[in-house]
C-alpha cells in the first residue's frame, strides 16, 4: 500500500481549491497516490506534463484535480480530455463529476453510440470539461455543436493508445484546430521512446516528464501464475478454472472479437453467467454490461483489449489471459485491471507450447518469474481431427530437395569401389582415373577473356 500512496503528503499541501478538497473528502480520499503527489503541483503551475504510472494508481485524479482547480466557471468548453474508448470516457467523466461536485465546473461526456442531441444539451448546460472519443468529438465539431475556441487544457489519457496508428491522424487534426495557448497533459501506464518523441512534438519545449515506480510496471499486489495448455483445450480449461476456483469477479481477455464471442457462448452453454464486451457490440448493450459489472451483478466478463480500457472497477479479483497478447506491455495493462487501490489480485495466463518466448518477454518486462500452475484433475481433450490430419500430412510430405542435398554423403573414391558398383556407375566401361577439372568453362575463351588477357599482357610489358 505504501508504494501506491504517499502518506507523507496531504491533498491540502498540493495547492488545490477548497471546493475540490471538499469533493476529495466526500469521496473518502485521505492521501494522494505517488503519481498524484508528484504531478498535481507541476500541473498547477501551468507546465505541460507527461505522466507515467502503473495502472490503478489514480491517473484520472492526477490530471483532473488541477483542471478542476484552475478552470473558470464562466468559460465553456475550456478543457478537452480525449480517451480511446467509450467506456473509459464514461468512467473519466463520472469520476470528474464526483470529484468536482462542490465546484461550479461541470463535465460533459461525448461518445458515439448515444444521443448526440442529449450530449449537445449536456454541453450547453455546463460543459466546462469535455471528455470524449476522437471520432465523436470530431463529428460534433464538424457539425458546429462544439468548438475549441476557449480550450485551455488538453489531456490525452492512455496516450500510448491515443498516439498509436489507429488514432494518430484524428489526434493530429484535433490538436491543429486548437490555436490558442493551452496546457497539455499526457498520461499512461506505459510510454515507449517512440510515443514520447511523438507526444513531445505536440507539447512545449519545457514539458516535464514524471515517472513513478519506473522499472516496476507490473502491479506488485498481483499474484501471477501461468497454465500450459494446447489451443484446443483452452475453453475447457477456462470452464474448469471458473468452476473449481470460484473467483469473485473475473475478466477474461481474448485477442480477437470472434474469440470473445465463442468463449462467451461456450461458458453460457455450460451454466456460467458470462457476458461479452468488444467494439462490435451496440453502445446500449456495452453500457448495460458495464453497469452490471460495476454493480456486482456480473461475475465473468469476456473482453477484448480495446473495449476493456475503461474497466476501472475496484472489485475485480481475477484477470485471465485466455490469449497471451503479442505486446508484453498489453499484458501489464490487462493484469492492472485487478489489485486496484491497494487490494490484492490474481492473474492467470494460458500459455501454449509455442509461446514460451513470449512468456519470457513478459517476465523480463515485469521483472517477475511467473510460476507454473497445474490441475492434475483436468483431463485434456483428444487431438482435433483437422490438426491430426495436418500433422499426418506433414509427416508424409517428401523431404525438400535442399534437405535431401544436405543429407547426401561424399561418395567413396573410385579406387575403393568393386567391379559391380563400377559397372552400375559407368555402364560404358570407361572409368575416370582422376577427378574432373574444377570448371569446363576455362577451356572456352570468350572475346571478353581474350581482351582481358591482352590488357594484362600489355600492363606487364616493360615501359
Amino acid at each position: 500500500m505504501s508504494e501506491i500512496f504517499d502518506p507523507s503528503v496531504t491533498f491540502e499541501q498540493l495547492g488545490l481549491r477548497s471546493s475540490v478538497l471538499k469533493g476529495l473528502q466526500a469521496a473518502g480520499f485521505q492521501h494522494p497516490t505517488d503519481i498524484q503527489a508528484k504531478l498535481i503541483p507541476v500541473a498547477l503551475t501551468g507546465k505541460d506534463v507527461i505522466g507515467q504510472a502503473k495502472t490503478g494508481t489514480g491517473k484520472t485524479a492526477a490530471f483532473g484535480l488541477p483542471i478542476l482547480s484552475l478552470a473558470d466557471k464562466s468559460i465553456p468548453m475550456q478543457a478537452l480530455i480525449l480517451v480511446p474508448t467509450r467506456e473509459l470516457a464514461s468512467q473519466v467523466a463520472s469520476e470528474l463529476e464526483a470529484l468536482g461536485q462542490f465546484t461550479p465546473i461541470r463535465t460533459a461526456c461525448i461518445i458515439g453510440g448515444e444521443s448526440m442531441r442529449q450530449q449537445q444539451r449536456s454541453v450547453q448546460q455546463g460543459g466546462h470539461i469535455l471528455v470524449g472519443t476522437p471520432g465523436r468529438v470530431m463529428d460534433m465539431h464538424d457539425r458546429r455543436q462544439i468548438h475549441f475556441d476557449h480550450v485551455r487544457f488538453i489531456v490525452l489519457d492512455e496516450v500510448d493508445r491515443m498516439l498509436d496508428i489507429g488514432f494518430r491522424e484524428d489526434i493530429r487534426k484535433i490538436l491543429k484546430l486548437i490555436t490558442r495557448d493551452h496546457q497539455t497533459l499526457f498520461v499512461s501506464a506505459t510510454i515507449s521512446p517512440e510515443i514520447e518523441r511523438l507526444a513531445r512534438s505536440f507539447m512545449k519545449p519545457d514539458a516535464v516528464k514524471i515517472i513513478t515506480a519506473a522499472g516496476a510496471l507490473t502491479v506488485s499486489l498481483v499474484d501471477q501464475k501461468y497454465l500450459s495448455v494446447e489451443p484446443w483445450d483452452k475453453r475447457a480449461l477456462l470452464l474448469h478454472l471458473l468452476q473449481h476456483e470460484e473467483p469473485d469477479t473475473t475478466v477474461v481477455f481474448c485477442r480477437t472479437k470472434q474469440t470473445v464471442r465463442k468463449v462467451t457462448e461456450y461458458l453460457q452453454k455450460h451454466g456460467i453467467d458470462a457476458r461479452q464486451i468488444h467494439g462490435d457490440l451496440p453502445q446500449s448493450q456495452r453500457t448495460r454490461v458495464m453497469k452490471s459489472m460495476r454493480s456486482g451483478k456480473l461475475d465473468v466478463l469476456i473482453a477484448s483489449d480495446l473495449a476493456a480500457r475503461g474497466l476501472d472497477i475496484a472489485h475485480i479479483s481475477h484477470v485471465i489471459n485466455y490469449d497471451l497478447p503479442e505486446d508484453p506491455e498489453v499484458y501489464v495493462h490487462r493484469i492492472g485491471r485487478t489489485a486496484r487501490a491497494g487490494r490484492r489480485g490474481t492473474a492467470w495466463a494460458f500459455v501454449c507450447p509455442d509461446e514460451g518466448q513470449l512468456l519470457t518477454q513478459i517476465e523480463k518486462l515485469t521483472g517477475v518469474l511467473i510460476e507454473r500452475m497445474s490441475y492434475p484433475d483436468f483431463t485434456p481433450g483428444p487431438l482435433p481431427k483437422d490438426i491430426a490430419q495436418e500433422r499426418s500430412k506433414q509427416a508424409a510430405r517428401p523431404t525438400s530437395p535442399l534437405a535431401s542435398l544436405l543429407q547426401r554423403t561424399t561418395p567413396p573414391p573410385v579406387q575403393e569401389l568393386d567391379e559391380k558398383r563400377l559397372a552400375e556407375m559407368f555402364p560404358g566401361g570407361l572409368v575416370p582415373k582422376t577427378t574432373p577439372p574444377r570448371t569446363l568453362a576455362a577451356k572456352f575463351r570468350t572475346k571478353r577473356t581474350r581482351d582481358s588477357a591482352k590488357i594484362a599482357a600489355k600492363e606487364g610489358e616493360p615501359k
